[in-house]
């Protein structure tokens, strides 16, 4: 996979399996989330990705599309961008397109 344009300063990555989300953290502090959906078959439809006004243009976003991404890979998990922001970022992340469904692809337009 390609490495972050710019990356963010000092982000960690916490997965809240009681909430079905990924949150962007900076010295255990959250500045925003990616919120998931599991199917049955272990698609991971990835809802919405949320970063407050006070943390956007830092980074954080990307950082939670590419994180999350790479986790659903090294799970070998196939993901359903259904947020409009993953769906763009993929757009322009292509190498990890293979891991969107045919269907999901042709259904978004990826």
């Amino acid at each position: 996979m390609s490495p972050p344009s710019t990356p963010p300063h000092a982000l960690d990555l916490h997965h809240d399996t009681a909430a079905r989300r990924y949150e962007a953290q900076r010295d255990g502090r959250t500045l925003g989330h990616l919120a998931y959906e599991t199917a049955a078959d272990g698609t991971m439809a990835l809802t919405h990705t949320i970063v407050p006004p006070e943390h956007a243009g830092q980074g954080v976003a990307s950082f939670l599309a590419r994180a999350v991404l790479d986790d659903a890979s090294a799970r070998g998990l196939q993901v359903v961008p259904e947020c409009s922001f993953v769906a763009a970022w993929l757009q322009r992340h292509p190498d990890y397109l293979p891991l969107v469904p045919p269907a999901a692809r042709e259904r978004l337009g990826l």
